[in-house]
């Protein structure tokens, strides 16, 4: 089964990257993000062996959450220039970028997601408990919250900008108040949940690795990082909101 979730990334990945050289648009990867985990859940869903109830619960919080984001995402970026990460690349490499993109981008990503989905794909393998547990419940619980913070940050970010009296303005009202990214935390609480219905199955534990990865990403490398950089070249008061808001775990500003 994991071979399997293994080829389809492999095929997904090369068909986006594909469709990245026809638009020559490489942000398109963005968006095929989390519809790649709904895919892969789809296969572990349907190969694997394990207790159904589990299976599928798994699949339906797997596919909720990538197929909002990439809906989300495609309505955000439709009609819109190639991201800046991207140009910049596009620019340093000439015509090498979309080989270079091959490896650096799409092939990248594609592993990532494999291995951050490993506690949706080990778990539904595994054929006990063939009950609910408290760890699923917990992560379920989890999971919602996790939702909760992306999917209304997302709305409340894209009402703010909508508003042409906010242009060049900080977004720091609603959950954005208490954090700098709630789709980040977000992000970070859905695919914890995620391994606690995991954990529910015995020897699934070593799965960790998948939403450790995720949380490293996320706060060490591509997320907050990479985004801070841009925020505070283009917002001058966002170094005043960085200074009272917390950076990723919602706090009471101060």
């Amino acid at each position: 089964m994991m071979i399997a979730t293994a080829a389809f990334v492999a095929a997904y990945m090369l068909s986006f990257w594909i469709a990245s050289l026809i638009k020559r648009n490489a942000s398109i990867v963005d968006i095929g993000w989390g519809p790649g985990f709904a895919g892969i859940a789809l296969i572990a869903a349907a190969l694997g062996d394990g207790w159904a109830g589990r299976r599928f619960l798994l699949l339906a919080l797997t596919a909720l959450w990538g197929l909002r984001l990439g809906a989300y995402l495609f309505w955000r970026n439709h009609g819109q220039p190639e991201d800046y990460r991207y140009v910049a690349m596009r620019r340093h490499h000439g015509e090498r970028f979309p080989w270079v993109s091959l490896y650096t981008v799409f092939a990248l990503q594609g592993a990532i997601m494999w291995v951050v989905s490993l506690p949706v794909q080990v778990a539904a393998a595994a054929p006990t408990p063939a009950h609910w547990t408290l760890l699923d419940g917990l992560g379920v619980l989890l999971w919602c919250i996790g939702l909760f913070f992306e999917a209304v940050g997302d709305v409340q970010l894209a009402r703010f900008k909508a508003d042409p009296a906010n242009r060049g303005r900080v977004m720091d009202r609603g959950l954005w108040r208490y954090t700098r990214h709630p789709n980040y935390f977000g992000d970070f609480c859905v695919w914890w949940g995620l391994y606690l219905v995991a954990l529910s199955a015995p020897g699934t534990w070593w799965t960790a690795v998948g939403p450790a990865l995720m949380a490293f990403m996320l706060m060490r490398v591509s997320g907050v990082p990479m985004l801070e950089r841009s925020i505070a070249k283009r917002r001058p008061d966002y170094e005043e909101y960085a200074r009272r808001t917390s950076s990723f775990f919602p706090l009471p500003p101060g």
